[in-house]
């Protein structure tokens, strides 16, 4: 028997070193930048951001098809695609299952980015561990229970013209010079009390995950970033200096992400594993 394949979105931002670790399939997103239609990270994100209209999109039921018959195994295949309140992507997931034959099971993590790895990690090391694709697909429903995200932005704009956040949030952190912060949490983002520096806002959310500990627990951590790779290493060492992760990576945002943020996020995702 070979062991149960993943397949995930190129929103989880995984290290490639892990991809390559877990042998995770990661099918890329899109960016609409006019007229032109490229995958995620065919461009630079610098190059992303000179564009005034950038839109994404989820990968085509095609695409996800073709990544799951590359990966089918005896016992099957799980994906697990970015929360389906954001993208096309679990659709797309599930309409390209449909065509393939086989056992094939889609989950909407709920999340994004780093949360969405944490995810994805949880159900690589259940299959890596002999699981059955239901075993593994718990192990993933498991993770996504628990799993955080909080993030500060160095504004809201970005997230006001995807229609993420209402534009009075976005007058108010310009106007006010704050460093917004945010949790993202049953598919969607929900704005938290914004910290008046990035000092400030780091406090928060490192003692977010301090107090959030579950005795006994393993931490699975990831600090996630969006152009500030300095700001999530800080995080992590922050969490290690004070913890003893039994998973720990940071993880960049790839184009289709950072048009939706913008450059300047760092933040946090953990979930503790009873």
């Amino acid at each position: 028997m070979s062991p149960v394949s993943i397949v995930t979105d190129s929103a989880a931002a995984l290290p490639p070193e892990l991809v390559d670790q877990y042998r995770i399939t990661v099918v890329p997103m899109w960016l609409d930048l006019g007229e032109r239609h490229v995958h995620d990270d065919e461009l630079s994100i610098e190059e992303v951001l000179r564009y005034d209209e950038v839109s994404t999109s989820g990968p085509t039921p095609g695409e996800f098809a073709e990544a799951i018959r590359g990966r089918m195994s005896d016992d099957g295949v799980l994906v697990l695609t970015i929360a389906a309140t954001m993208s096309s992507t679990f659709g797309a997931a599930q309409t390209g299952a449909e065509t393939v034959d086989g056992r094939v099971a889609v989950l909407d993590t709920s999340t994004a980015a780093g949360a969405q790895g944490l995810v994805v990690l949880a159900a690589a090391r259940a299959a890596d561990a002999g699981g059955t694709l239901d075993d593994v697909e718990r192990a993933a429903a498991k993770a996504i229970e628990g799993v955080r995200l909080v993030a500060m932005v160095s504004d809201l704009d970005h997230l006001v013209r995807s229609g993420r956040v209402p534009e009075v949030a976005g007058w108010a952190g310009r106007r006010l010079g704050i460093r917004p912060l945010f949790e993202f949490r049953d598919g969607k983002p929900h704005r938290l009390r914004p910290a008046f520096s990035v000092d400030a806002a780091k406090d928060r959310m490192v003692a977010l995950l301090r107090r959030s500990a579950v005795p006994d627990a393993k931490l699975h951590v990831a600090a996630l970033h969006a152009q500030a790779p300095e700001e999530a290493r800080e995080l992590l060492g922050r969490v290690e200096a004070e913890q003893s992760p039994a998973t720990s990576f940071v993880g960049r945002f790839g184009s289709v992400m950072v048009a939706h943020t913008g450059p300047g996020l760092a933040g946090l995702a953990w979930w503790w594993e009873r």
